[in-house]
């Protein structure tokens, strides 16, 4: 999803649409909450209006016009990594890194003759988020995992264009994880069957960030993952998508007055963002039976300080049959740990969970340490 990582960005966004609003003319007859122009308004407007299920989870407002499929007319592509770039312990210096080598792989992955070990015989695929690619994600957790033995594999997903609706992110280099996301998810199996056949293994665990959780969820339901995950963990996932404090939710809420505001932002910020604003009908057929599959241990992160998967409960899973799910907030033991939505891949105790959640029996005891919010750092600035 959209990395809104400065909060006078997320009260100027939150004040343009509370404006929007006014000049719209969509106060009615029937008395509505007041809404001034503060985020915290907008997640009280929310509370107070949004309709919920029985479990508490907003639900659907209005159908933005896009779908779990790719009926739009716009196309994705995935692509292969060319070369490793560095380990970066930051998240800032990975991104610039990852402008100008946009195709550049995360330090130790895709070595396509490394071959699982009896110890760890599942390959790891890393998938990244909205607006990112697998260096800048990955850049700090690759090497962890190569380096405790694991074969790491990953790729760069959802390559759109503007005129395909990418979005202006699109426009900077190495900005995928924009196109539909049904497509994306269909890329991800594509390059999890090219993964097995290279390694000789069966199955594969994956790591996913954001969206990139989210289109293994699909992966896992819709095309054929089942039986060929044995463990999912999720950081920062899009599973029942954002409301980036009340922001999104609030689009549907302006499109329930009749006006097509999430429409008419389609083409500005992508595809794969519209169909991530909590209540789509991406996440209607996502989740409608539930929201694990048999047979999958699931563990997912999900930080107290992330700007973009909020509220913290929405990025989080009830287990269903034959599944486990581990729900872990980062801040959880060890509050020194103030990562967001970017920095936490790049957080020593996410890191520690992930390598734990890879290997139970082998895995290291969890780091706590300082991790800064939108600098990260490894642990130190």
């Amino acid at each position: 999803m959209i990395a809104t990582t400065h909060p006078l960005r997320r009260t100027l966004s939150a004040f343009g649409i509370a404006a929007a609003l006014v000049a719209l003319g969509t106060h009615s007859a029937a008395a509505t909450p007041t809404l001034d122009p503060t985020v915290a308004s907008l997640a009280e407007y929310l509370t107070a209006t949004a309709p919920t299920t029985p479990d508490g989870r907003p639900t659907a407002i209005a159908d933005t016009g896009s779908s779990s499929g790719s009926g739009s007319g716009s196309s994705s592509r995935a692509s292969d990594t060319i070369g490793e770039g560095p380990s970066m312990s930051a998240y800032l210096p990975a991104f610039a890194y990852g402008l100008l080598h946009p195709d550049a792989a995360p330090p130790k992955a895709n070595r396509w003759d490394c071959k699982p070990t009896a110890a760890h015989p599942r390959p790891v695929v890393l998938l990244h988020g909205t607006w990112l690619n697998a260096y800048d994600t990955f850049s700090y957790l690759s090497p962890r995992l190569a380096d405790a033995g694991h074969c790491v594999f990953t790729l760069n997903f959802g390559k759109s264009t503007l005129l395909e609706a990418g979005g202006l992110g699109a426009i900077l280099p190495g900005r995928n994880g924009v196109g539909p996301m049904v497509e994306s998810s269909g890329q991800v199996a594509a390059f999890i069957e090219r993964v097995l056949a290279a390694t000789g293994a069966e199955q594969v665990d994956i790591v996913g960030h954001s969206q990139g959780a989210t289109i293994a969820n699909h992966y896992l339901k819709f095309d054929g993952g089942q039986g060929k995950v044995a463990t999912l963990v999720s950081f920062g996932g899009t599973h029942h998508g954002t409301s980036l404090l009340g922001i999104a939710s609030l689009g549907r809420m302006i499109n329930n007055a009749g006006i097509d505001i999430l429409g008419f932002y389609r083409p500005i910020i992508g595809a794969a963002n519209v169909e991530q604003a909590i209540g789509s009908p991406f996440y209607t057929t996502l989740n409608a039976g539930g929201d694990t599959v048999p047979g999958v241990h699931y563990t997912v992160v999900g930080s107290r300080y992330d700007e973009v998967m909020n509220p913290l409960d929405l990025g989080f899973l009830v287990a269903g049959p034959d599944a486990t799910v581990d729900n872990i907030t980062l801040q959880a033991g060890c509050e020194q740990d103030v990562s967001d939505h970017l920095t936490m891949m790049y957080s020593p105790r996410a890191a520690s969970i992930a390598l734990r959640a890879l290997d139970p029996a082998s895995g290291p005891e969890l780091a706590c340490t300082f991790n800064p919010w939108f600098f990260g750092g490894g642990g130190s600035l």
